[in-house]
């Protein structure tokens, strides 16, 4: 599924562009913007879900799947880009729970009291926002926070 154009130097999966980045390079910056006291889980959020809003909007053109069939669609890429085993356990109205195996987040900024993943957090958002117009997520387990797997829970800011 992933594209390389080697004559322009670009990456993409599913027509959207990629840029492949070690988990030490996002999880350096996290760190240090933690470290000054900003925001930085939020600032990964917001990234991670202007992209999933994106790359899931994209994906939505070229699909007749909807619901829970185009959510584990869409999130089965984050195999194919390194960043785990996306899996939709549960799609009910307008919430969705999603369960990652393999973070590279969590796995990379090692033992945490609180969860770590919020760029995939983000991701997650975006494609709630696709599905449902406008969508809040929550990470509620971590794997670094000690979880077996990252598990996020994805609902309709609006009509939940």
């Amino acid at each position: 599924m992933i594209d390389f154009d080697r004559e322009k130097g670009r990456v993409s999966i599913r027509g959207v562009p990629y840029l492949l980045i070690q988990p030490t390079t996002l999880l350096g910056f996290q760190k240090a913007a933690e470290a000054s006291g900003a925001a930085a889980g939020e600032w990964l959020a917001t990234g991670g879900r202007a992209g999933g809003r994106k790359s899931s909007q994209r994906l939505r053109e070229l699909s007749a799947k909807q619901g829970r069939e185009f959510a584990q669609d869409y999130l089965s890429m984050g195999r194919e880009i390194g960043w785990g085993v996306f899996e939709v356990t549960r799609f009910e109205g307008r919430t969705f729970e999603v369960v990652v195996a393999g973070s590279p987040f969590a796995e990379g900024y090692g033992a945490s009291s609180r969860p770590v993943c919020h760029f995939i957090r983000g991701v997650i958002a975006g494609l709630g926002d696709t599905l449902f117009g406008e969508a809040e997520c929550e990470e509620v387990e971590c794997a670094a926070a000690g979880a077996p797997r990252c598990r996020f829970v994805c609902r309709d800011r609006i009509h939940a």
